[in-house]
Protein backbone atom coordinates (compact mmCIF):
# COMPACT_ATOMS: atom_id res chain seq x y z
CA UNK A 1 0.00 0.00 0.00
CA UNK A 2 2.58 2.24 0.55
CA UNK A 3 4.59 1.56 -2.92
CA UNK A 4 0.74 2.35 -4.30
CA UNK A 5 0.65 5.84 -2.74
CA UNK A 6 4.01 6.88 -3.58
CA UNK A 7 3.32 6.51 -7.41
CA UNK A 8 0.06 7.95 -7.16
CA UNK A 9 2.08 11.36 -5.55
CA UNK A 10 4.20 10.87 -8.16
CA UNK A 11 2.26 10.90 -11.09
CA UNK A 12 0.25 14.08 -9.40
CA UNK A 13 3.35 16.00 -9.15
CA UNK A 14 3.89 15.16 -12.73
CA UNK A 15 0.93 16.50 -13.94
CA UNK A 16 1.08 19.72 -12.10
CA UNK A 17 4.73 20.20 -13.60
CA UNK A 18 3.88 19.18 -16.85
CA UNK A 19 0.79 22.24 -16.68
CA UNK A 20 3.16 24.65 -15.41
CA UNK A 21 1.91 24.93 -12.01
CA UNK A 22 4.84 25.50 -9.53
CA UNK A 23 5.34 22.16 -7.22
CA UNK A 24 6.46 22.94 -3.83
CA UNK A 25 7.17 19.81 -1.58
CA UNK A 26 5.68 19.86 1.87
CA UNK A 27 7.27 19.04 5.23
CA UNK A 28 6.72 15.90 6.60
CA UNK A 29 4.09 16.28 9.68
CA UNK A 30 5.70 16.25 13.08
CA UNK A 31 4.63 13.69 15.28
CA UNK A 32 1.56 14.82 17.56
CA UNK A 33 2.16 13.92 20.84
CA UNK A 34 0.51 13.61 24.02
CA UNK A 35 -0.58 11.44 27.41
CA UNK A 36 -1.95 11.05 30.68
CA UNK A 37 -1.44 8.71 33.76
CA UNK A 38 -3.61 8.13 36.53
CA UNK A 39 -3.44 5.62 39.09
CA UNK A 40 -6.02 2.70 38.68
CA UNK A 41 -6.98 -0.07 41.25
CA UNK A 42 -5.35 2.11 44.16
CA UNK A 43 -5.30 0.31 46.99
CA UNK A 44 -3.32 1.89 50.62
CA UNK A 45 -3.29 0.42 53.85
CA UNK A 46 -1.82 1.40 57.13
CA UNK A 47 0.53 -0.23 59.29
CA UNK A 48 1.66 2.27 62.26
CA UNK A 49 0.13 5.57 63.09
CA UNK A 50 2.77 7.28 60.54
CA UNK A 51 3.54 4.53 57.79
CA UNK A 52 1.44 2.11 55.25
CA UNK A 53 1.83 1.02 51.94
CA UNK A 54 -0.03 1.03 48.35
CA UNK A 55 -0.53 -0.65 45.37
CA UNK A 56 -1.74 0.70 42.09
CA UNK A 57 -1.74 0.25 38.33
CA UNK A 58 -0.80 2.72 35.90
CA UNK A 59 -3.17 3.65 33.48
CA UNK A 60 -0.83 5.22 30.70
CA UNK A 61 -3.32 7.09 28.10
CA UNK A 62 -1.85 7.74 24.44
CA UNK A 63 -3.38 10.94 23.18
CA UNK A 64 -0.83 11.32 20.13
CA UNK A 65 0.44 9.21 17.52
CA UNK A 66 1.05 5.59 18.13
CA UNK A 67 4.12 4.41 19.47
CA UNK A 68 5.98 1.04 19.80
CA UNK A 69 7.84 1.63 22.48
CA UNK A 70 7.96 4.08 25.76
CA UNK A 71 9.62 5.37 28.92
CA UNK A 72 7.45 6.75 31.54
CA UNK A 73 8.67 8.85 34.13
CA UNK A 74 7.62 10.50 37.39
CA UNK A 75 8.20 11.70 41.05
CA UNK A 76 6.57 10.18 43.32
CA UNK A 77 4.99 12.87 46.15
CA UNK A 78 6.76 13.57 49.77
CA UNK A 79 6.46 10.22 52.07
CA UNK A 80 6.79 7.94 49.13
CA UNK A 81 8.97 5.54 47.99
CA UNK A 82 8.78 2.98 45.34
CA UNK A 83 9.55 -0.76 46.56
CA UNK A 84 8.47 -2.95 43.48
CA UNK A 85 7.01 -2.34 40.01
CA UNK A 86 5.42 -5.04 37.40
CA UNK A 87 5.20 -5.40 33.67
CA UNK A 88 7.87 -2.93 32.63
CA UNK A 89 11.72 -2.21 33.57
CA UNK A 90 11.99 0.18 37.15
CA UNK A 91 14.44 2.37 38.37
CA UNK A 92 14.87 4.63 41.10
CA UNK A 93 12.30 4.78 44.22
CA UNK A 94 11.44 8.30 44.73
CA UNK A 95 12.35 10.13 41.13
CA UNK A 96 11.18 6.83 39.20
CA UNK A 97 11.64 5.67 35.65
CA UNK A 98 9.47 2.55 33.87
CA UNK A 99 10.15 1.08 30.71
CA UNK A 100 7.54 -1.11 28.86
CA UNK A 101 8.92 -4.76 28.71
CA UNK A 102 8.07 -5.33 25.14
CA UNK A 103 5.11 -7.27 24.88
CA UNK A 104 3.15 -4.02 26.11
CA UNK A 105 5.13 -1.15 23.94
CA UNK A 106 3.06 -0.54 21.95
CA UNK A 107 -0.03 1.87 22.80
CA UNK A 108 -2.15 3.30 19.85
CA UNK A 109 -3.91 6.36 19.82
CA UNK A 110 -6.78 6.90 22.18
CA UNK A 111 -5.51 3.65 23.98
CA UNK A 112 -4.65 2.72 27.48
CA UNK A 113 -2.20 0.70 28.97
CA UNK A 114 -3.43 -0.25 32.24
CA UNK A 115 -0.80 -3.53 32.92
CA UNK A 116 2.09 -1.87 34.36
CA UNK A 117 1.85 -1.64 38.35
CA UNK A 118 3.46 -0.46 41.32
CA UNK A 119 4.25 -0.68 44.84
CA UNK A 120 5.31 1.32 47.67
CA UNK A 121 5.32 2.51 50.93
CA UNK A 122 4.52 6.11 52.72
CA UNK A 123 5.02 7.76 55.80
CA UNK A 124 3.34 10.90 57.49
CA UNK A 125 4.15 13.09 59.95
CA UNK A 126 3.32 11.85 63.82
CA UNK A 127 0.69 14.34 64.18
CA UNK A 128 -0.88 12.09 61.89
CA UNK A 129 -3.93 9.14 62.88
CA UNK A 130 -4.87 7.68 59.40
CA UNK A 131 -3.86 7.29 56.40
CA UNK A 132 -3.44 10.29 53.72
CA UNK A 133 -6.70 10.56 52.14
CA UNK A 134 -7.23 11.33 49.14
CA UNK A 135 -3.91 9.33 48.54
CA UNK A 136 -1.16 11.63 47.00
CA UNK A 137 -0.33 11.11 43.40
CA UNK A 138 2.14 12.14 41.18
CA UNK A 139 1.72 15.64 39.07
CA UNK A 140 4.67 15.50 36.83
CA UNK A 141 4.13 11.99 34.90
CA UNK A 142 5.78 11.69 31.62
CA UNK A 143 5.70 9.43 28.61
CA UNK A 144 8.73 9.43 26.11
CA UNK A 145 10.09 13.17 27.08
CA UNK A 146 6.21 14.86 27.21
CA UNK A 147 4.79 15.67 30.12
CA UNK A 148 1.50 13.86 30.60
CA UNK A 149 -1.22 17.00 30.87
CA UNK A 150 -3.94 15.47 29.35
CA UNK A 151 -3.57 17.23 25.78
CA UNK A 152 -1.62 16.90 22.77
CA UNK A 153 1.45 19.05 21.13
CA UNK A 154 1.59 19.24 17.20
CA UNK A 155 4.73 21.20 16.11
CA UNK A 156 3.54 23.46 13.13
CA UNK A 157 5.18 22.53 9.84
CA UNK A 158 6.87 25.92 7.69
CA UNK A 159 4.24 27.29 5.70
CA UNK A 160 4.54 26.71 2.12
CA UNK A 161 5.52 29.54 -0.16
CA UNK A 162 2.52 31.45 -1.71
CA UNK A 163 2.37 29.74 -5.08
CA UNK A 164 2.08 26.46 -3.65
CA UNK A 165 -1.11 24.60 -3.67
CA UNK A 166 -3.15 24.51 -0.91
CA UNK A 167 -3.64 20.56 0.68
CA UNK A 168 -6.94 19.70 0.28
CA UNK A 169 -8.54 19.20 3.73
CA UNK A 170 -8.98 15.43 4.46
CA UNK A 171 -12.49 14.18 5.09
CA UNK A 172 -13.58 13.15 8.57
CA UNK A 173 -11.44 10.68 9.79
CA UNK A 174 -13.04 7.00 10.23
CA UNK A 175 -10.50 5.44 12.53
CA UNK A 176 -11.53 4.02 15.06
CA UNK A 177 -9.37 1.83 18.42
CA UNK A 178 -11.44 -0.72 20.38
CA UNK A 179 -10.93 0.45 24.11
CA UNK A 180 -8.40 -2.07 26.07
CA UNK A 181 -9.30 -4.22 28.17
CA UNK A 182 -9.43 -3.30 32.27
CA UNK A 183 -7.36 -4.59 34.15
CA UNK A 184 -8.06 -7.27 37.08
CA UNK A 185 -8.62 -5.08 40.21
CA UNK A 186 -5.89 -5.43 43.31
CA UNK A 187 -8.20 -6.74 46.20
CA UNK A 188 -8.24 -7.71 49.75
CA UNK A 189 -10.39 -8.77 52.53
CA UNK A 190 -13.06 -6.61 54.42
CA UNK A 191 -15.38 -8.63 57.13
CA UNK A 192 -16.78 -11.25 54.71
CA UNK A 193 -16.39 -9.81 51.59
CA UNK A 194 -13.39 -9.49 49.26
CA UNK A 195 -13.59 -6.35 48.07
CA UNK A 196 -11.81 -3.75 45.41
CA UNK A 197 -9.24 -0.71 46.23
CA UNK A 198 -12.79 1.46 46.13
CA UNK A 199 -14.46 -1.02 49.02
CA UNK A 200 -16.54 -2.51 46.13
CA UNK A 201 -17.47 -5.77 47.03
CA UNK A 202 -15.74 -8.23 44.32
CA UNK A 203 -17.66 -12.43 43.91
CA UNK A 204 -15.39 -14.62 42.20
CA UNK A 205 -17.17 -16.28 39.52
CA UNK A 206 -15.43 -17.96 36.96
CA UNK A 207 -13.45 -21.34 35.67
CA UNK A 208 -10.17 -23.96 36.79
CA UNK A 209 -7.70 -24.11 33.66
CA UNK A 210 -6.28 -27.32 34.95
CA UNK A 211 -2.79 -28.97 33.39
CA UNK A 212 -0.24 -26.78 34.96
CA UNK A 213 -0.44 -29.38 37.89
CA UNK A 214 -0.14 -32.62 35.36
CA UNK A 215 1.74 -32.00 31.73
CA UNK A 216 4.83 -30.89 33.08
CA UNK A 217 5.44 -34.03 35.23
CA UNK A 218 4.35 -35.89 32.95
CA UNK A 219 6.35 -35.34 30.06
CA UNK A 220 4.24 -33.32 28.20
CA UNK A 221 5.48 -29.75 28.37
CA UNK A 222 3.57 -26.76 29.69
CA UNK A 223 -0.47 -26.70 28.96
CA UNK A 224 -2.67 -29.41 27.19
CA UNK A 225 -3.74 -26.70 25.14
CA UNK A 226 -3.36 -22.79 24.06
CA UNK A 227 -2.60 -19.39 26.87
CA UNK A 228 -2.94 -16.82 25.00
CA UNK A 229 -5.12 -13.93 24.45
CA UNK A 230 -7.67 -15.89 22.19
CA UNK A 231 -8.09 -18.61 24.16
CA UNK A 232 -8.94 -15.81 27.51
CA UNK A 233 -11.03 -14.12 25.06
CA UNK A 234 -13.27 -17.01 24.88
CA UNK A 235 -13.81 -17.37 28.45
CA UNK A 236 -15.06 -13.57 28.47
CA UNK A 237 -17.66 -14.65 26.57
CA UNK A 238 -18.83 -16.52 29.27
CA UNK A 239 -18.54 -13.93 31.67
CA UNK A 240 -15.81 -15.52 33.42
CA UNK A 241 -14.23 -13.09 35.83
CA UNK A 242 -11.62 -15.82 37.59
CA UNK A 243 -9.60 -17.81 36.61
CA UNK A 244 -8.12 -20.80 38.88
CA UNK A 245 -4.87 -22.25 37.79
CA UNK A 246 -3.92 -25.82 39.52
CA UNK A 247 -0.18 -25.94 39.62
CA UNK A 248 2.66 -28.61 40.67
CA UNK A 249 5.18 -27.88 43.29
CA UNK A 250 7.95 -30.01 41.31
CA UNK A 251 7.43 -28.81 38.30
CA UNK A 252 7.79 -25.05 40.11
CA UNK A 253 11.19 -25.74 41.52
CA UNK A 254 12.43 -27.76 38.57
CA UNK A 255 13.32 -31.32 40.66
CA UNK A 256 14.92 -34.41 39.36
CA UNK A 257 11.62 -36.06 39.58
CA UNK A 258 10.47 -33.94 36.48
CA UNK A 259 11.64 -35.47 33.36
CA UNK A 260 13.79 -33.32 30.58
CA UNK A 261 10.65 -33.57 28.51
CA UNK A 262 8.25 -31.68 30.84
CA UNK A 263 8.70 -28.08 31.49
CA UNK A 264 10.21 -27.37 34.78
CA UNK A 265 12.09 -24.74 36.57
CA UNK A 266 12.46 -21.40 35.42
CA UNK A 267 10.99 -22.40 32.07
CA UNK A 268 7.97 -22.97 34.17
CA UNK A 269 7.95 -20.71 36.13
CA UNK A 270 8.04 -17.69 33.45
CA UNK A 271 5.00 -20.13 31.72
CA UNK A 272 3.00 -19.38 34.86
CA UNK A 273 4.10 -16.13 35.17
CA UNK A 274 3.30 -14.73 31.70
CA UNK A 275 -0.31 -16.64 32.21
CA UNK A 276 -0.84 -14.91 35.22
CA UNK A 277 -0.21 -11.41 33.80
CA UNK A 278 -1.83 -11.97 30.37
CA UNK A 279 -4.67 -13.00 32.82
CA UNK A 280 -4.24 -9.48 34.98
CA UNK A 281 -4.09 -7.56 31.89
CA UNK A 282 -7.23 -8.99 30.19
CA UNK A 283 -9.18 -8.12 33.30
CA UNK A 284 -9.53 -11.74 34.49
CA UNK A 285 -8.37 -12.73 38.29
CA UNK A 286 -6.09 -15.42 38.88
CA UNK A 287 -5.95 -17.54 41.42
CA UNK A 288 -2.36 -19.75 41.64
CA UNK A 289 -2.75 -23.00 43.92
CA UNK A 290 -0.51 -25.71 44.82
CA UNK A 291 -2.52 -29.09 43.20
CA UNK A 292 0.14 -32.03 43.22
CA UNK A 293 2.68 -32.19 45.47
CA UNK A 294 6.04 -34.08 46.46
CA UNK A 295 5.48 -36.86 49.65
CA UNK A 296 4.48 -40.46 49.74
CA UNK A 297 1.29 -42.10 50.75
CA UNK A 298 -1.02 -44.97 50.03
CA UNK A 299 -3.43 -45.22 52.50
CA UNK A 300 -7.46 -44.07 52.07
CA UNK A 301 -8.28 -42.34 49.27
CA UNK A 302 -4.52 -42.09 47.58
CA UNK A 303 -4.05 -41.15 43.96
CA UNK A 304 -1.05 -42.78 43.41
CA UNK A 305 1.50 -44.71 45.52
CA UNK A 306 4.21 -42.21 44.06
CA UNK A 307 6.60 -40.29 45.72
CA UNK A 308 6.91 -37.62 43.08
CA UNK A 309 4.17 -35.38 42.89
CA UNK A 310 2.31 -37.32 40.16
CA UNK A 311 -1.39 -37.25 41.84
CA UNK A 312 -2.89 -35.14 44.63
CA UNK A 313 -1.76 -36.41 48.37
CA UNK A 314 -3.76 -35.36 51.91
CA UNK A 315 -1.56 -32.42 52.54
CA UNK A 316 1.63 -30.35 51.63
CA UNK A 317 5.16 -31.64 52.76
CA UNK A 318 7.08 -29.79 55.01
CA UNK A 319 10.42 -30.78 52.17
CA UNK A 320 9.64 -28.48 49.25
CA UNK A 321 5.99 -26.62 50.12
CA UNK A 322 7.38 -23.61 52.17
CA UNK A 323 9.82 -23.14 49.49
CA UNK A 324 7.18 -23.47 46.81
CA UNK A 325 5.20 -20.52 48.71
CA UNK A 326 7.84 -18.35 49.09
CA UNK A 327 8.94 -18.59 45.74
CA UNK A 328 5.39 -17.84 43.94
CA UNK A 329 4.69 -15.37 47.00
CA UNK A 330 7.97 -13.52 45.28
CA UNK A 331 7.13 -13.73 42.15
CA UNK A 332 3.90 -11.91 42.12
CA UNK A 333 4.37 -9.97 45.37
CA UNK A 334 3.38 -6.35 44.84
CA UNK A 335 0.21 -7.64 42.38
CA UNK A 336 -2.77 -7.87 44.73
CA UNK A 337 -4.74 -8.61 41.51
CA UNK A 338 -3.49 -12.36 41.63
CA UNK A 339 -4.90 -14.43 44.68
CA UNK A 340 -2.72 -17.66 46.39
CA UNK A 341 -5.00 -20.47 47.14
CA UNK A 342 -2.58 -22.43 49.84
CA UNK A 343 -3.14 -26.09 49.02
CA UNK A 344 -6.02 -27.87 46.47
CA UNK A 345 -7.64 -30.20 48.77
CA UNK A 346 -6.79 -31.77 51.80
CA UNK A 347 -7.80 -34.86 53.33
CA UNK A 348 -5.83 -35.64 56.64
CA UNK A 349 -9.05 -36.96 57.96
CA UNK A 350 -8.93 -39.88 55.62
CA UNK A 351 -5.38 -40.94 56.41
CA UNK A 352 -6.45 -41.03 60.04
CA UNK A 353 -9.57 -43.20 59.20
CA UNK A 354 -11.93 -40.14 59.78
CA UNK A 355 -11.35 -41.65 63.76
CA UNK A 356 -10.18 -37.87 65.22
CA UNK A 357 -11.34 -34.44 63.89
CA UNK A 358 -10.13 -32.60 66.50
CA UNK A 359 -6.25 -34.17 65.27
CA UNK A 360 -7.28 -33.46 61.47
CA UNK A 361 -8.22 -30.46 61.76
CA UNK A 362 -5.18 -29.47 64.77
CA UNK A 363 -2.86 -31.43 61.44
CA UNK A 364 -4.41 -28.87 58.74
CA UNK A 365 -3.41 -25.85 60.82
CA UNK A 366 -0.05 -26.90 62.44
CA UNK A 367 1.40 -29.77 60.50
CA UNK A 368 4.39 -31.92 61.63
CA UNK A 369 3.71 -35.47 62.25
CA UNK A 370 -0.07 -36.19 61.26
CA UNK A 371 -1.59 -39.69 61.77
CA UNK A 372 -1.33 -41.92 58.91
CA UNK A 373 0.62 -39.84 56.50
CA UNK A 374 4.55 -40.91 56.15
CA UNK A 375 5.90 -37.73 55.25
CA UNK A 376 6.70 -34.52 57.77
CA UNK A 377 3.17 -32.47 57.17
CA UNK A 378 3.61 -28.26 56.51
CA UNK A 379 0.46 -27.02 58.14
CA UNK A 380 -1.79 -23.98 56.80
CA UNK A 381 -0.14 -21.80 59.39
CA UNK A 382 3.58 -22.26 58.20
CA UNK A 383 2.44 -21.67 54.48
CA UNK A 384 0.59 -18.72 55.31
CA UNK A 385 4.25 -17.39 57.64
CA UNK A 386 6.02 -18.79 54.06
CA UNK A 387 3.75 -15.78 51.92
CA UNK A 388 4.07 -13.27 54.65
CA UNK A 389 7.41 -13.54 55.15
CA UNK A 390 8.17 -12.17 51.50
CA UNK A 391 6.08 -9.23 51.84
CA UNK A 392 3.33 -10.42 50.12
CA UNK A 393 -0.02 -8.58 50.90
CA UNK A 394 -2.01 -10.76 48.31
CA UNK A 395 -5.52 -12.37 49.57
CA UNK A 396 -4.62 -15.67 51.15
CA UNK A 397 -7.56 -19.13 50.18
CA UNK A 398 -6.95 -21.97 52.76
CA UNK A 399 -9.06 -25.08 52.57
CA UNK A 400 -11.15 -27.18 54.93
CA UNK A 401 -10.91 -31.17 55.05
CA UNK A 402 -12.31 -34.11 53.48
CA UNK A 403 -11.54 -32.75 50.09
CA UNK A 404 -12.26 -29.34 51.35
CA UNK A 405 -16.16 -30.12 51.39
CA UNK A 406 -16.07 -30.33 55.23
CA UNK A 407 -15.47 -26.92 56.51
CA UNK A 408 -17.37 -27.44 60.20
CA UNK A 409 -14.70 -26.11 62.03
CA UNK A 410 -12.69 -24.02 59.57
CA UNK A 411 -13.25 -20.96 62.04
CA UNK A 412 -12.18 -22.53 64.79
CA UNK A 413 -8.62 -23.82 63.02
CA UNK A 414 -7.46 -21.00 60.43
CA UNK A 415 -4.30 -20.51 60.49
CA UNK A 416 -3.72 -16.71 62.02
CA UNK A 417 -2.99 -14.00 59.28
CA UNK A 418 -1.05 -10.35 60.62
CA UNK A 419 -3.03 -8.96 57.68
CA UNK A 420 -6.23 -10.46 58.36
CA UNK A 421 -6.74 -10.93 54.42
CA UNK A 422 -7.79 -14.42 54.39
CA UNK A 423 -10.38 -16.56 52.65
CA UNK A 424 -12.30 -19.60 52.91
CA UNK A 425 -12.02 -22.51 49.85
CA UNK A 426 -14.85 -24.65 49.59
CA UNK A 427 -15.40 -27.81 47.24
CA UNK A 428 -18.72 -29.32 46.17
CA UNK A 429 -19.63 -32.21 43.92
CA UNK A 430 -22.51 -34.18 43.55
CA UNK A 431 -21.23 -37.15 44.97
CA UNK A 432 -19.27 -35.32 48.21
CA UNK A 433 -21.06 -35.88 51.86
CA UNK A 434 -22.67 -32.11 52.38
CA UNK A 435 -24.80 -31.87 48.83
CA UNK A 436 -27.95 -29.90 50.58
CA UNK A 437 -29.35 -26.51 51.08
CA UNK A 438 -30.00 -27.78 54.80
CA UNK A 439 -26.14 -29.10 54.94
CA UNK A 440 -24.59 -25.74 53.53
CA UNK A 441 -27.19 -23.42 55.43
CA UNK A 442 -25.79 -25.34 58.72
CA UNK A 443 -22.19 -25.84 57.82
CA UNK A 444 -21.13 -23.40 55.02
CA UNK A 445 -23.15 -20.53 56.06
CA UNK A 446 -21.66 -19.82 58.69
CA UNK A 447 -18.16 -19.50 57.32
CA UNK A 448 -19.47 -17.23 54.78
CA UNK A 449 -21.09 -15.00 57.26
CA UNK A 450 -17.74 -14.61 58.95
CA UNK A 451 -14.97 -14.22 56.36
CA UNK A 452 -14.89 -14.38 52.21
CA UNK A 453 -16.02 -18.02 50.77
CA UNK A 454 -15.09 -19.37 47.45
CA UNK A 455 -16.55 -22.36 46.10
CA UNK A 456 -13.05 -22.89 44.22
CA UNK A 457 -14.21 -25.93 42.30
CA UNK A 458 -18.01 -26.76 41.79
CA UNK A 459 -19.03 -29.89 39.36
CA UNK A 460 -21.25 -33.33 39.21
CA UNK A 461 -20.05 -36.47 37.31
CA UNK A 462 -23.07 -36.82 34.95
CA UNK A 463 -23.62 -34.87 31.87
CA UNK A 464 -26.49 -32.79 33.67
CA UNK A 465 -26.06 -29.02 35.28
CA UNK A 466 -28.74 -30.21 38.04
CA UNK A 467 -26.78 -29.93 41.02
CA UNK A 468 -24.36 -27.36 40.07
CA UNK A 469 -27.75 -24.97 39.80
CA UNK A 470 -29.04 -25.49 43.97
CA UNK A 471 -25.50 -24.83 44.33
CA UNK A 472 -25.14 -21.40 42.43
CA UNK A 473 -28.46 -20.86 43.68
CA UNK A 474 -27.29 -21.18 47.08
CA UNK A 475 -24.40 -19.79 46.69
CA UNK A 476 -25.60 -16.17 44.85
CA UNK A 477 -28.66 -15.65 47.73
CA UNK A 478 -25.37 -16.00 49.94
CA UNK A 479 -22.87 -13.90 48.36
CA UNK A 480 -20.41 -16.61 47.86
CA UNK A 481 -18.34 -17.21 44.75
CA UNK A 482 -18.10 -20.09 42.57
CA UNK A 483 -15.34 -21.81 39.70
CA UNK A 484 -16.57 -24.89 37.89
CA UNK A 485 -14.14 -27.50 36.68
CA UNK A 486 -13.39 -27.43 34.47
CA UNK A 487 -12.12 -25.05 31.50
CA UNK A 488 -10.46 -27.94 29.18
CA UNK A 489 -11.76 -29.92 26.53
CA UNK A 490 -11.55 -33.68 27.61
CA UNK A 491 -14.48 -35.03 25.49
CA UNK A 492 -18.41 -35.03 26.10
CA UNK A 493 -19.07 -34.37 29.48
CA UNK A 494 -20.19 -38.03 30.00
CA UNK A 495 -16.89 -40.18 29.04
CA UNK A 496 -14.63 -37.42 31.33
CA UNK A 497 -16.95 -35.74 33.55
CA UNK A 498 -16.82 -31.96 34.50
CA UNK A 499 -15.94 -30.94 31.27
CA UNK A 500 -17.51 -27.41 30.30
CA UNK A 501 -15.84 -26.91 26.82
CA UNK A 502 -15.42 -29.18 23.19
CA UNK A 503 -12.65 -26.82 22.56
CA UNK A 504 -10.51 -23.71 23.29
CA UNK A 505 -12.82 -21.70 21.07
CA UNK A 506 -14.89 -22.11 24.58
CA UNK A 507 -18.10 -23.96 22.64
CA UNK A 508 -20.05 -25.52 25.99
CA UNK A 509 -20.58 -29.34 26.57
CA UNK A 510 -24.36 -30.27 26.68
CA UNK A 511 -25.43 -30.33 28.71
CA UNK A 512 -23.09 -28.96 31.69
CA UNK A 513 -21.27 -26.39 30.19
CA UNK A 514 -24.40 -24.94 28.74
CA UNK A 515 -25.96 -24.61 32.07
CA UNK A 516 -22.71 -23.33 33.22
CA UNK A 517 -22.80 -20.93 30.80
CA UNK A 518 -25.98 -19.60 30.63
CA UNK A 519 -25.91 -19.30 34.31
CA UNK A 520 -23.02 -16.93 34.29
CA UNK A 521 -24.24 -14.78 31.64
CA UNK A 522 -26.79 -13.69 34.37
CA UNK A 523 -24.25 -12.92 37.24
CA UNK A 524 -21.82 -9.93 37.75
CA UNK A 525 -18.93 -10.17 39.88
Amino acid sequence: MKQRRAALALCAAGALAAAGVAVVTLPAAAASAGCSVTYQNLSSWQSTPTSGGFTTSLAITNLGDPISHWTLTFTLPSGQTRTSGWNATFTGTTAVTATDAGWNGSIATGATNASVGLQGDWTRSASGTTAPSPFPQPSNFALNGVACTGSTTSPKPSSPGPSSPKPSSPGPSTSTSTPPAKSAPALHVAGNKIVTAAGTPYRFLGVNRSSGEFACIQGNGMWDGPADQASIDAMKTWNVHVVRIPLNEECWLGTASVPASGTKGAAYQQAVKDYVNLLVASGITPIVEMHWNYGQYSGAGAGCSDVKATCQKPMPDAQYAPTFWTQLATAFKGNNAVVFDLFNEPYPDAANNWTDPTAAWTCLRDGGTCTGIDYPVAGMQSLVNAVRGTGATNVIMTAGLTWTNDMTQWLQYKPSDPLNNLAASWHTYNFNACVTASCWDSQIAPVAAQVPLVATEIGQNTCAHDYIDQVMTWADAHGVGYLAWTWNPWGVCGSAGNVLITDWSGTPTATFGEGYKAHLLTQNP
